[in-house]
């Protein structure tokens, strides 16, 4: 399967708490539900188009709970992502979990990267990782993911959770598609490549671009 990793992003880069006040306080962080403004067809129809896609499913411990504790309740047939998320297996990372409730999760233990390496040569489409930003930058750590979605949204916090935070691995992207919502949310679908840098030189009184 494919390594995809899925999350709403602030203009500074926060992915804490998109869906609500108490989604995740942890840490003090007080600007939780800055997505529910945005919300509208554009943004549900690139999230359904996510998650026709999955075959399985990766969190976070931190994610999954919250994730747990609101969609085994939504049993609306004509809400996709709910149907997708009840209904395909799922994987969550945890030293401690033992009996998960959430029907059709089996707990990740030991050595993650090996376990999501071994996950990822099963047969299928996608094994999604949604949210869960401490376990999608140790996979970006790791060079494990293929394809990141980014939801950006034009809000700044100023503080917060990032997915890219001081010390991550260096990495460049190529946009493979992108889309920009009425609300004006950007959608991007990248997939990392090797960084690359450059100079820019005068040359007979031009301003000349060299790529390394």
């Amino acid at each position: 399967m494919e390594l995809t990793v899925h999350t709403f992003l602030t203009l500074d880069g926060v992915l804490q708490g998109p869906g609500g006040a108490d989604e995740d306080p942890s840490g003090g962080f007080t600007r939780g539900g800055w997505v529910v403004p945005f919300i509208d067809e554009g943004f549900g129809r690139i999230v359904d188009g996510w998650f026709d896609r999955a075959d399985e499913i990766l969190f976070g411990r931190t994610t999954y709970e919250m994730m747990a504790a609101f969609w085994p309740q939504v049993t609306d047939p004509a809400d996709h992502v709910a149907q997708v998320l009840n209904g395909r297996p799922k994987h969550v990372v945890s030293s401690t979990l033992r009996d998960p409730a959430w029907a059709g999760t089996s707990v990740v233990t030991g050595d993650v990267l090996a376990a999501v390496a071994a996950l990822k040569d099963r047969p299928g489409g996608e094994l999604q990782v949604h949210g869960s930003g401490r376990l999608a930058r140790t996979l970006h750590d790791a060079g494990l993911v293929d394809t990141y979605r980014l939801m950006v949204f034009p809000v700044v916090l100023g503080g917060g959770k990032r997915l890219f935070g001081e010390g991550a691995t260096a990495s460049g992207f190529t946009l493979v598609d992108s889309e920009v919502t009425a609300a004006g949310v950007c959608h991007q679908v990248l997939r990392p490549t090797p960084l690359g840098s450059g100079e820019v030189v005068l040359e007979d009184g031009r301003e000349v671009m060299r790529v390394d």
